[in-house]
C-alpha cells in the first residue's frame, strides 16, 4: 500500500530556483500542440472510422454470400430430395444432368458427395472420390444441417466460400451432400476497392483539416503572437503601443483591451512622472525657505526682532506644510497597502464639518474669500466612523476648494439628511474643471492642467477614506461656473440612536 504521505509529496508541482513553478515548454509552442491534439484527435477517429468501416463491409459481403450460397444448396437439395432420389440410379442420372446443364459454372462449382465425402460430381470436372478438406462437409454430412465455410481452399490455395447441405431420399434416407463453392477474389476485389476509398476520403479529409487548422493559425494564433510582441515590448517600458484590430471578435477585444491597458498605463506613467516633478518642486520650495531662514539665523543677519520672527513663522508654514505632504504620502502608503484603519464611533458628522469651516474661515478672510456655511439644526447628522479621517475629508475638499476656486471669491458649504444618508456639499465659484479633465480628477498622482501647488494624491485618498465609510464622493463641474463636491455618508437611523442613548 502506497503511503499518503509520499504520494501527496510527488504530485506537488517541481519548482524553479527562484520558487515558482516550473513550466513545460512543448515544443512547436502552442502551434504545435493545437497541430498535435487535433490531428491526434481526428486521426484516431478516422482510424476507428476505417476499421469499422472495413469490418462492416467485410461482414455484409461475406453475410450476402454465404445467405445466397445457402439458400441456392438448401433449394437444390430439397428439389433432388423431392423428385430425383426414389432410387441411387436416378440420384446419380439427375446429378450428372444437373452438373452438365448448370449454367453458372463460371461463377459457381457444384459437387455431389457420397455418404462417406467423396466427390462423386463435379461441375469443374475435379476428379472423383476426392475429399474437400474444408469443414464444412463434415459438419454437414454428420450433423445432418447446413453448413457454410470461408477460407483458403487446400488444393487451389484461393480463398473461398463453401456451403453443404446433406441429400435425403424420400423416403427420408440419408444419401450424400451438395456442396456449392465460391471464389471470394472478386467479393474482396470490392471490399478492398471499398476500404481505399475510404482511405481517400479519411486522407481528404486529414488535409482539409490540416487547411482550416493554418486558416486558424492565421487567424488566431498569428494574431496572439503579434500581441506577445506587443505586450514584450510594453513589459520592456514602451508605453502606449498599440495592436491593429484586424477581427471584431475575442482576439479583436483583446486587441481593445490591451491598446487601453497600453493607454492607461502609458498616463499611468505620465502621471507618475508628473508626480515626482511636481512634489520634487512642492519639496524643493519650502526646504529652500527654510534652509536659507535657518543659514540667515545661524548667521545672525536678522538682528531685527521683527524680522527674526518674519523668519521663524515662514520656517515654521513651511515646515507644517511639508509635514501635510508627508502625511497625505504616508495616507496614500497604508491606502494602497490596505493598512489604514478607521476607529469606529458614533458621532455627529456636522460638529466635525462646523470645525473644519471653522478652521477655515479666518484663513479664507485673509484671501478675501467669503465662506457660506447652510445647515439645518433640527436634523440629526449622525453617522458611524472615524471623525478625525471625516475631518480630514472636510478639510481637503475645502483647502482645494479654496486652491482652485479663489477666483469665484465665495464658498458654500451645505449639510442636509436625504432618508438614511448625510450629504454634505462644498462648492466654489471659480473656473471649475475641463470637461475632458472631469473623469480623472479622483485618480492618484493627476492634476491636470493646473498650475496649481500640490502633490495630485490628496482627492485620491479622500474619495478612499469616503469609500471606507460606506460612502460616496462626486464631483460636478462647469467651465466658468464652479465646482460642487458631494459627499454621501450613510447615516445613522434615528430609532438606533434613541436606543443607545437610552441604554447609555
Amino acid at each position: 500500500m502506497k503511503h499518503p504521505a509520499k504520494t501527496a509529496a510527488r504530485r506537488q508541482p517541481e519548482l524553479d530556483a527562484d520558487g515558482t513553478v516550473k513550466v513545460q515548454h512543448t515544443p512547436g509552442g502552442l502551434k504545435g500542440r493545437w497541430l498535435l491534439n487535433s490531428l491526434s484527435f481526428v486521426v484516431v477517429i478516422l482510424a476507428m472510422v476505417i476499421i469499422f468501416l472495413s469490418v462492416g463491409v467485410s461482414q455484409y459481403y461475406y453475410t450476402t454470400i454465404r445467405n445466397n450460397l445457402l439458400g441456392r444448396v438448401n433449394t437444390t437439395a430439397a428439389t433432388f430430395r423431392n423428385y430425383w432420389t426414389s432410387s441411387y440410379e436416378q440420384f446419380y442420372a439427375s446429378a450428372s444432368r444437373y452438373v452438365v446443364e448448370y449454367e453458372f459454372k463460371d461463377k459457381l462449382e457444384v459437387q455431389f458427395l457420397n455418404q462417406y465425402s467423396h466427390v462423386i460430381l463435379s461441375t469443374s470436372g475435379m476428379s472423383a472420390d476426392s475429399v474437400p478438406q474444408t469443414g464444412d462437409v463434415e459438419k454437414a454430412l454428420t450433423g445432418l444441417e447446413s453448413a457454410s465455410w470461408i477460407g483458403e481452399d487446400p488444393l487451389s490455395g484461393e480463398r473461398v466460400m463453401s456451403c453443404t447441405a446433406p441429400l435425403f431420399t424420400e423416403n427420408g434416407d440419408f444419401i450424400g451432400g451438395l456442396r456449392v463453392v465460391t471464389s471470394l477474389s472478386i467479393a474482396e476485389r470490392q471490399i478492398h476497392q471499398i476500404i481505399l476509398a475510404g482511405l481517400l476520403v479519411a486522407v481528404v479529409f486529414v488535409g482539409l483539416v490540416l487547411f482550416s487548422n493554418r486558416y486558424f493559425i492565421k487567424t488566431i494564433l498569428e494574431p496572439v503572437v503579434r500581441i506577445n510582441e506587443i505586450v514584450k515590448e510594453i513589459t520592456a517600458g514602451r508605453y502606449g503601443m498599440r495592436l491593429s484590430k484586424i477581427y471584431d471578435d475575442e482576439i479583436g477585444q483583446l486587441c481593445d483591451n490591451i491598446n487601453y491597458m497600453s493607454e492607461e498605463i502609458a498616463r499611468a506613467e505620465r502621471m507618475k512622472n508628473d508626480f515626482i516633478s511636481s512634489l520634487s518642486h512642492e519639496l524643493r520650495t519650502p526646504l529652500t525657505a527654510i534652509g536659507g531662514w535657518s543659514e540667515t539665523l545661524i548667521a545672525g543677519g536678522a538682528e531685527d526682532p521683527e524680522a527674526l520672527m518674519q523668519g521663524l513663522e515662514i520656517i515654521q508654514k513651511e515646515a507644517k506644510r511639508l509635514t501635510g505632504m508627508v502625511e497625505e504620502l504616508m495616507d496614500y502608503a497604508r491606502i494602497e497597502s490596505g493598512r489604514m484603519k478607521l476607529s469606529v464611533e458614533n458621532f455627529d458628522l456636522s460638529l466635525e464639518l462646523y470645525e473644519a469651516v471653522y478652521m477655515y474661515e479666518n484663513l479664507l478672510k485673509k484671501e478675501r474669500i467669503k465662506l457660506d456655511y447652510n445647515e439645518n439644526g433640527e436634523e440629526d447628522y449622525f453617522i458611524s466612523g472615524d471623525r478625525h479621517r471625516m475631518k480630514q475629508v472636510f478639510l481637503n475638499v475645502l483647502d482645494n476648494a479654496a486652491k482652485y476656486g479663489a477666483d469665484g471669491k465665495r464658498i458654500r458649504v451645505t449639510i442636509l439628511r436625504r432618508q438614511n444618508t448625510v450629504v454634505v456639499k462644498v462648492r466654489d465659484f471659480g473656473a471649475g474643471i475641463p470637461e475632458a479633465e472631469l473623469p480623472f480628477v479622483k485618480e492618484k498622482f493627476y492634476k491636470g492642467s493646473s498650475k496649481q501647488r500640490g502633490s495630485g494624491i490628496g482627492l485620491a485618498v479622500t474619495d478612499e477614506i469616503v469609500k471606507l465609510h460606506g460612502g460616496a464622493l462626486d464631483i460636478q463641474s462647469r467651465p466658468g461656473e464652479g465646482t460642487v463636491v458631494v459627499i454621501s455618508i450613510p447615516a445613522l437611523r434615528q430609532k438606533t440612536r434613541s436606543l443607545e442613548e437610552n441604554h447609555e
